[in-house]
């Protein structure tokens, strides 16, 4: 297979990802795949560089990165016959954890030299791709202040959180699921395409990238004193049954807000507008994933195994 590992230097924490690359490409090398490398240098610029490597024919566009490194890197692979690869270098990897990649590079790379290929979904929100999730609310504005954070990781993400609770008021929308509309007031309103966030903070645990539909998830007003409960459950898989959160599942919605207020699209911080319209594009990414990942998600059991990879 020939493969292009597309890096991020400055993603997620720690370790030097080009230096992780490079010990990929002598793994994946002597798989028998042949491989390039291409270093990001500025927001964008991995979008642009993985449309180049499918018109240049290659089979896989590998992201070394966070998820917004894959978020880039995936949407010039949708609707083609190359393939999306992930080396999780980053603070959340959502999509990584999703489809069960190890967060060791080193095992990570064991799996992508298997070449094992799947097919997923993706979703768009006013045609801009998101893989894992897109919100408005709580946890776009949280998005907001940890990217204007001096740091990274789930330490930074935590305080960032902490931090919006002090100041955060649910706001009122309206939305409209196959012709029906209702209004609501939300404090988190997310669509999924998979089941969490990252750092195995799972919004809609029972979301799945192949079932060719998305969730979305509106969480309530919640009493100071049901805070703890809902990031437990959050934490463990069980906020499904949480009786502050409803799933709505749907192929296609339409929301609108009072204002253009703060997004995120797979975390990343972004501007929408004030009406969103959000669509599921079913079975239309290629995906190597590890052999035998589709085990349909236990609540606690999941997020435990995750957490002793």
């Amino acid at each position: 297979m020939r493969q292009l590992i597309i890096v991020n230097p400055i993603s997620g924490t720690g370790a030097d990802k080009h230096a992780i690359a490079l010990e990929a490409r002598q793994v994946l090398t002597r798989a028998g795949h042949s491989v390039d490398i291409a270093l990001t240098e500025r927001a964008g610029h991995a979008t642009e560089l993985a449309a180049q490597a499918v018109r240049d024919g290659y089979e896989a566009v590998i992201a070394c990165g966070g998820d917004g490194t894959v978020n880039e890197t995936a949407r010039s692979l949708c609707g083609t016959q190359t393939a999306l690869g992930i080396i999780p270098a980053g603070s959340g990897n959502g999509l990584a954890r999703h489809i069960g990649m190890p967060m060791n590079a080193a095992q990570a790379v064991q799996v992508l030299a298997q070449g094992h290929t799947d097919v997923c979904d993706y979703g768009t929100v006013n045609d801009r791709e998101f893989f894992c999730t897109f919100g408005v609310g709580f946890d776009a504005a949280v998005s907001d202040r940890f990217a204007a954070a001096h740091s990274r990781g789930l330490l930074t993400y935590l305080r960032a959180t902490l931090q919006e609770l002090l100041r955060y008021r649910p706001k009122p929308y309206r939305v409209t699921v196959d012709g029906h509309s209702f209004d609501i007031e939300a404090f988190i309103l997310t669509g999924a395409n998979a089941s969490q966030y990252g750092n195995n903070a799972y919004i809609s645990p029972l979301s799945s990238i192949k079932d060719g539909q998305l969730e979305l998830v509106i969480v309530h007003k919640l009493p100071i004193l049901a805070l703890p409960f809902f990031g437990l459950d959050m934490m463990t898989g069980t906020l499904s049954s949480n009786r502050h959160i409803t799933v709505i599942p749907c192929r296609e919605a339409t929301i609108e807000r009072p204002d253009d207020g703060a997004a995120h699209i797979d975390g990343e911080p972004c501007r929408l507008g004030r009406r969103l319209e959000v669509r599921i594009h079913p079975s239309s990414l290629r995906i190597l994933t590890p052999a035998g990942a589709n085990a349909s998600f236990e609540p606690l059991l999941t997020p435990l195994g995750s957490l002793l990879q």
